[in-house]
């Protein structure tokens, strides 16, 4: 029987449940109680709700992920101190809460009542992130095909064909990255800022997940909504209204061919490292990964479930 404190290493081979494990061991060490809790999502992160209190539990699912987790905690902090629209921890505790080698944060729950954000709403909100001073403490600098080639590398169930195309991939667009001319002033990004990193609440959206927080372009953080319009079909059309209330079309910059590339490359390898332990998210990926390795821009993607 595995006792509290032990756990395999991120980035390792696991059986499915190995989340749940590590959950309950968290809920034990921080004195709460498991029972009636929901996987409310489990991508890059297993993010538990808890049934008993306000509290919801965020547990990395990767290496790549695990090694962000104290600049989550000081990007947390720093926003609370600003009164950002944003998640906030538990301060009640030290955080994280360590399971073996695994890093688990507590989060105050967000109700979810309110109305549906919008990209109005996103765009107020990145303005208003990307208008704050800098953190005293220092954003680790943008650097995306890192990330990218860490989850390739800690894939667990690819072929090593397809394992050479994204190689590839990242070398290709790394390179044109390299020559783009950004048009916005640089500074700290949010990293991931799409619609489904807000959440409703009575006062208005918040927003969460700063595992990609970074110090770069801004223009980064427009992309993923005007990604998503040529990807997802969504409606309304979040793109539009985040460039009426924020005040830039990214799609209108030329160099926005290499950031949708980019961002398509984040979406298709997001998940690699945990495909084995959440099945249900390989149909998806099939269609994402055999699409875009057949350079169909057309091909609509749904969300991950």
């Amino acid at each position: 029987m595995k006792k509290i404190g032990e756990a395999s290493p991120p980035g390792t081979s696991e059986s499915a449940g190995w989340h749940w494990s590590i959950f309950a061991d968290v809920c034990a060490l921080a004195g709460m109680n498991p029972a009636g809790a929901r996987l409310i999502k489990f991508t890059n992160n297993a993010v538990f709700e808890l049934a008993n209190e306000p509290v919801v539990v965020r547990i990395p699912g990767s290496k790549t992920v695990q090694d962000r987790v104290e600049k989550v905690i000081a990007v947390a902090r720093w926003l609370a101190e600003h009164d950002m629209p944003s998640v906030r921890l538990l301060n009640d505790m030290d955080q994280p809460v360590k399971v073996g080698d695994r890093k688990a944060t507590l989060w105050q729950r967000v109700s979810g009542e309110g109305s549906t954000p919008t990209g109005r709403d996103l765009g107020r909100i990145l303005r208003r992130y990307h208008s704050l001073p800098d953190p005293r403490f220092s954003l680790p600098p943008w650097r995306p095909m890192a990330a990218i080639r860490q989850r390739i590398m800690e894939a667990d169930r690819l072929l090593s064909t397809d394992r050479t195309f994204l190689e590839q991939c990242c070398d290709e667009t790394e390179e044109q990255l390299g020559a783009l001319e950004f048009f916005l002033p640089p500074g700290p990004i949010h990293g991931d800022s799409f619609l489904g990193n807000l959440i409703p609440s009575p006062h208005g959206p918040v927003i969460c997940d700063f595992d990609s927080a970074a110090s770069g372009p801004r223009e980064w953080d427009l992309t993923p909504v005007a990604v998503g319009k040529l990807r997802f079909n969504y409606t309304p059309d979040a793109h539009r209204e985040i460039v009426e209330s924020y005040g830039v079309d990214v799609l209108s910059w030329p160099g926005f061919v290499v950031m949708r590339k980019l961002r398509e490359l984040q979406l298709v390898t997001s998940v690699l490292p945990v495909l084995k332990s959440n099945p249900s998210l390989t149909d998806q990926w099939c269609h994402r990964f055999a699409t875009f390795r057949d350079g169909d821009a057309s091909a609509t993607w749904s969300p991950y479930r």
